[in-house]
């Protein structure tokens, strides 16, 4: 047992490194578009659908009509049709007498090749969804990192403008003091 918490610290050190090396890099590219001044956001649509393989074409294509109604109703209607035939008996000897072996067979090997390429497709749609997330993330830092720099000019700036109509002020008061003194030396002379 103490073997196998050995192991799964490893692993989970292992899993946390690598994490913190991915994001390590994401957000290196944010603080290098912020010094270059380029936008980060990416289609990452254009970028998964622009180098596809025919295998993973045909992937997206099976995977696209195998979830359909159209799917479905064509399904249904082999299914409905295969079992009419095979029962009323149109032919002198049914091709797949009732228990319908031969249906059934046909229905695994269905089953059975399109279950893997639905997996492919998925399994693109999963690597897509996973750059829309760190292009997401790389845009939300940066957009923050942004934000920040705006409240700190901002500040800068409410703090030169609080100087500057103190250094008005303190002048205008210097003038209407000056004012008086000549309001005083004038009444004097009066």
């Amino acid at each position: 047992m103490d073997d196998l918490m050995d192991y799964r610290l490893h692993y989970i050190k292992d899993m946390i490194k690598t994490d913190s090396e991915n994001i390590e890099s994401l957000n290196k590219n944010v603080l290098d578009s912020i010094k270059e001044g380029m936008p980060i956001a990416k289609n990452t649509n254009e970028d998964v659908t622009t180098n596809l393989t025919l295998g993973e074409k045909v992937a997206d294509g099976i995977a696209k009509f195998g979830g359909s109604w159209g799917f479905i109703f064509l399904f249904l209607f082999v299914l409905v049709a295969w079992i009419i035939i095979n029962s009323i008996a149109l032919f002198t000897k049914p091709f797949d007498p009732y228990p319908f072996i031969l249906l059934n067979l046909i229905l695994s090997c269905l089953a059975a090749i399109q279950a893997p390429v639905i997996m492919m497709s998925q399994n693109r749609q999963e690597k897509r969804d996973r750059q829309q997330s760190d292009s997401d993330y790389q845009v939300n830092l940066k957009s923050e990192i942004e934000i920040r720099l705006l409240h700190e000019k901002m500040d800068h700036m409410l703090t030169e403008q609080w100087e500057h109509l103190v250094n008005i002020q303190n002048i205008q008061v210097d003038l209407l003091n000056e004012l008086q003194e000549r309001m005083e030396v004038l009444e004097k002379k009066v």
